[in-house]
């Protein structure tokens, strides 16, 4: 017996996708400002389909965008995420909610947790995989502090003695501020472009007004050496973006900051610090995450249909090269950001 068909909204507005984002199976990229935030930078127009049960009630979501752009045409559940987990309780609500989706017209491609119902289906297959990582917020501070790994511990006390202060912002100020470290970050480190100041600017308007951002500073001597961006959604703060300068790390501003984020998220009530992504080739990353959460799982890249249709090898040495020429160290900074505003949305 075939499943019965789900309708097509958009999730954005439509109040079915909201009780559904807002319930156990959504999370901070499934939810309506982040959707919302996305697709006002980059132009997309999101769809997703949502089945009802005979009350009307929603009971099963999938979200995604099609794109079309220098890079071929794709289908994504969804773009700019660390993940975005079909809300799905089994194999049959999966089935309901996907048939649109993979009907064939376009290449699809997803990510989300291992276990998922959509990781057993034999129309996808696995392409990847990342790490996960995820804090409890239960208990008394002191219960939280304890649990963190020895080398954590030590690092939050030498931040302490070093003198770097933190500041946790709701104001658009801070992004601008934590945007700057972000573009040097990308560029000296890793010669990479970074995400348009505009494209935090949108977050920031879609969850300002629900007191769901923080941006944390960490200054020595009055002068920020290190951000973060942090998001709410639900019962969880997301840690989103973060970066320092190098020369500071032996002060140890990053754990400054996450443990000025801990104390506030466990004064405010909320139940977990989600880590979102991290690369497994990047050991270093995963490793720190480790020293200060206590889950840690699998983020799957699931596709169908294999790459974009029209994808052409000419026009990935293109970006690979006007990356390299917009990271270089000659170009100015603020050179390095108006490329990424002009050219990141190619790059999902």
């Amino acid at each position: 017996m075939n499943p019965p068909a789900a309708a097509r909204v958009d999730p954005r507005i439509d109040p079915r996708w909201a009780t559904l984002a807002a319930g156990p199976g959504g999370g901070l990229f499934t939810s309506p400002p982040w959707i919302g935030a996305v697709c006002e930078t980059y132009g997309f127009e999101p769809t997703a389909a949502v089945a009802v049960d005979g009350a009307g009630v929603p009971t099963a979501g999938l979200g995604w965008v099609d794109v079309d752009d220098l890079r071929g045409r794709r289908r994504l559940a969804l773009p700019f995420c660390d993940r975005a987990d079909p809300i799905v309780a089994d194999a049959a609500a999966w089935a309901a909610v996907s048939a649109d989706a993979l009907a064939g017209d376009l290449p699809f491609t997803l990510r989300c947790l291992d276990g998922s119902p959509a990781a057993g289906d034999g129309r996808l297959t696995t392409t990847g995989a990342a790490a996960w990582h995820r804090t409890p917020l239960a208990g008394s501070l002191e219960d939280l502090h304890r649990r963190f790994r020895p080398q954590t511990r030590r690092n939050i006390a030498t931040a302490e003695r070093a003198g770097v202060q933190v500041h946790l912002g709701a104001d658009i100020d801070a992004v601008h501020v934590y945007h700057g470290l972000h573009v040097a970050l990308r560029k000296h480190k890793y010669r990479l472009l970074a995400q348009p100041r505009g494209f935090l600017e949108q977050i920031w308007k879609a969850f300002a007004p629900l007191d769901g951002i923080r941006t944390a500073l960490a200054t020595v001597d009055g002068r920020p050496v290190a951000g973060a961006m942090y998001l709410v959604w639900q019962d969880t703060v997301y840690y989103k973006f973060g970066a320092s300068e190098a020369a500071t790390l032996p002060l140890r501003p990053n754990d400054a900051l996450h443990w000025a984020l801990i104390r506030w998220a466990h004064a405010r009530g909320l139940a977990h610090l989600d880590w979102g992504l991290s690369d497994l080739d990047q050991p270093g990353l995963v490793g720190y995450k480790r020293k200060w959460a206590t889950e840690e799982r699998r983020i799957l890249t699931l596709n169908a249909g294999g790459p974009p249709l029209g994808r052409r090898a000419d026009t990935e040495r293109l970006l690979g090269t006007l990356t390299a020429l917009f990271t270089d160290e000659s170009v100015p900074d603020a050179v390095t950001a108006r490329a990424g505003a002009a050219l990141y949305g190619l790059f999902c």
